[in-house]
């Protein structure tokens, strides 16, 4: 994929508890991303979204929104390479991971 961009998150605020990461998962999905999300132990989400830079720059936006009940008061994000898909299992699709 050419314009390939991957792009890491961390958002903190009322993000646990309110369907975040789920949210996140469909809305990738519905993008055509690859990547993953997960909770922080700290009370963040963090995420990798992988896909057409449009594709990821939307979800990018949407990320400092969320879901209903959310409240994103930061949002971190920086450029990733692609082999930080790995914690995903590095293949196609989105997925949830396991709180670290």
């Amino acid at each position: 994929m050419a314009d390939l961009k991957v792009v890491h998150l961390t958002l903190r605020g009322r993000v646990q508890g309110v369907g975040y990461r789920a949210w996140c998962a469909r809305e990738a999905q519905a993008r055509g991303l690859r990547g993953w999300v997960r909770n922080r132990r700290s009370g963040a989400v963090e995420g990798v979204f992988a896909g057409p830079a449009p594709a990821v720059d939307e979800m990018v936006q949407a990320c400092h929104t969320g879901p209903a009940g959310a409240r994103v008061d930061d949002v971190l994000q920086h450029d990733a390479a692609e082999t930080a898909l790995a914690a995903g299992g590095g293949g196609a699709g989105f997925h949830i991971l396991e709180t670290v």
